[in-house]
């Protein structure tokens, strides 16, 4: 989850792809806040380790715009 930005859903698509290459971007689901502040990215993949993982939420986490990732 993140601000509402330009290219704030490309972003985090564009993380997600550099550590699950397999990831299939028409896969992603956008949705807003309530009030519109916020988007929710969700993108699923199938982690082969642990520190593919662990790389993936940590680039998503030092994004400037990502506020919380689960």
């Amino acid at each position: 989850m993140g601000r509402k930005e330009r290219g704030f859903a490309q972003a985090v698509t564009d993380i997600v792809l550099k550590h699950a290459p397999d990831f299939d971007p028409a896969a992603v689901e956008i949705r807003p806040s309530r009030q519109g502040k916020y988007l929710s990215v969700t993108c699923v993949v199938r982690a082969n380790s642990r520190e593919q993982l662990d790389a993936l939420y940590t680039e998503l986490c030092d994004h400037p715009s990502v506020v919380m990732v689960l």
